[in-house]
């Protein structure tokens, strides 16, 4: 058997001896009730093991854990989960990091996930990954991040919140517990943008938003129906660093793609997928506490 080399979900619940989450099992809904979809929880990442308590224990930062109301493990019924091929069943819950990245003049990178991707293929996310064995915490993963940026370090980091991301869409399965991570760089995104050097086989193309644009794509809120009014003096585009064979060019992209929400059924869409519209609401929560 491979051996694993990512780090799982642990769950501990009312001090309980931690136990490996569950593929089917929802981790907001293990500590909070049906109706709800967020709790504060208490998680630290130890001996390669990423453990999630309702309790205090040493090392633990205490988080927002938050599924959309929509998230379909919430909604998975005995039957959907029977049909789950056994190596989804007994595989765990991945963690993952997703960083929002501020440029000194506040401006936030997303990146479009390749269409060859099997899982949220053309979804603009911020760039991230997984948590893999012996990391020590988020410094390592923190250091790559950097590096794609053309840095050695930042002005600040720290965790966010915790984001419960579910996929499942006719046979293509997957979840990933995802940290999320604001990072502030010590420099403008122009520069930042002339220095990037994401890898082709996972990303598409990049983009940095400014704080209008971002109020613009929270608005557009998935599960909710119809349409937000848009300030007038919203641009009807948005600039984007695309990848081809090697080679960035620089195009403009309609906004209305970053206002795409999630369909309820069918082919999904280029959009903003959900978890980075919550991401980015509390990105505008933080610059409201930054100096100018």
């Amino acid at each position: 058997m491979e051996s694993i080399k990512r780090v799982f979900v642990h769950l501990s619940k009312e001090n309980s001896l931690p136990q490996c989450a569950r593929f089917v099992q929802s981790i907001t809904g293990h500590f909070c009730s049906p109706a709800e979809d967020k709790v504060f929880v208490h998680c630290n990442l130890e001996n390669n093991k990423f453990l999630i308590s309702d309790t205090e224990f040493d090392g633990a930062e205490k988080l927002l854990l938050k599924r959309p109301s929509f998230c379909p493990i919430k909604h998975l019924d005995k039957t959907q989960a029977d049909a789950l091929p056994m190596e989804i069943l007994t595989r765990g819950v991945d963690v993952g990091v997703a960083v929002l990245v501020q440029s000194v003049n506040k401006k936030l990178l997303l990146t479009r996930r390749t269409a060859t991707l099997r899982i949220f293929p053309n979804v603009w996310v911020p760039p991230g990954g997984h948590i893999e064995l012996n990391e020590k915490f988020f410094n390592t993963f923190l250091k790559e991040i950097l590096e794609l940026l053309g840095l050695t370090s930042a002005l600040h980091s720290f965790i966010i919140c915790l984001w419960e991301n579910y996929f499942l869409k006719g046979d293509t399965v997957g979840w990933l517990k995802v940290v999320i991570l604001l990072l502030v760089g010590s420099q403008s995104s122009v520069y930042f943008e002339e220095r990037l050097c994401p890898d082709e086989c996972e990303v598409s193309a990049c983009t940095w938003l400014e704080p209008r644009i971002v109020e613009a794509i929270v608005g557009a809120e998935d599960g909710v129906s119809g349409a937000e009014a848009l300030p007038s003096d919203l641009p009807t585009s948005v600039r984007v660093t695309t990848l081809r064979n090697g080679s960035a060019v620089t195009e403009e992209l309609p906004i209305s793609i970053f206002l795409s929400k999630a369909p309820a059924e069918g082919p999904d869409v280029e959009r903003v997928s959900t978890g980075t519209k919550y991401a980015l609401q509390l990105w505008l929560d933080t610059l409201a506490q930054q100096p100018e």
